[in-house]
């Protein structure tokens, strides 16, 4: 009776097995049926268009990427740009008290002032400000600001003689052109 029982369970699956096959073998043909019938000209034609303004607009968000990107190096760079130009104000005015003469008493203080100076200066030059070479170049208005001119026969024409004030660039940015006499 076992047997007979093994027998039936073993008839019933390969019936299952074969029912699932001609079942499996049914979808197969309907979804080759499908795209048979999905694949006619209009819809290649839609389909193609889909694909076509799927690549543009994939081509529209990495250029919208690469223009944020680069918008938002431009914010990062010049970020500092307001706080630096504050701090040209007291750079100039250690400008000025180092160039005063000093007494022999009062040497510790200027060689601490000169000590504060130095370090503002490398902190303002590790954040990209660079002092413009003004003496004895020829006057650029993009970079001098001219004040006065006076007669030279030493120079030439058009030249830098003196500085009234220093010039500074952020990065590439000119931030505050140098106030010079030029040569006439």
């Amino acid at each position: 009776m076992q047997n007979e029982d093994l027998e039936n369970k073993d008839e019933v699956k390969e019936e299952a097995n074969d029912n699932i096959e001609a079942t499996v073998e049914e979808a197969k043909e309907d979804i080759n049926n499908s795209k048979d019938n999905v694949e006619d000209e209009s819809s290649k034609k839609e389909i193609e268009e889909l694909n076509n303004r799927l690549l543009r607009l994939q081509a529209d968000f990495n250029n919208y990427k690469k223009r944020v990107e680069k918008e938002k190096e431009a914010i990062v760079s010049y970020a500092v740009e307001g706080l630096v130009t504050e701090l040209l104000n007291a750079l100039d005015n250690f400008d000025r008290a180092l160039e005063v003469e000093y007494e022999e008493n009062s040497k510790a203080f200027y060689e601490g002032v000169e000590m504060v100076h130095k370090q503002l200066l490398e902190i303002l030059s590790n954040n990209g400000l660079e002092e413009i070479e003004s003496l004895n170049q020829k006057f650029d208005h993009n970079y001098h600001y001219a004040v006065s001119q006076q007669e030279s026969n030493e120079h030439d024409e058009d030249t830098v003689i003196q500085i009234l004030s220093k010039g500074y660039k952020l990065k590439d940015k000119v931030i505050r052109p140098s106030m010079v006499i030029v040569s006439k």
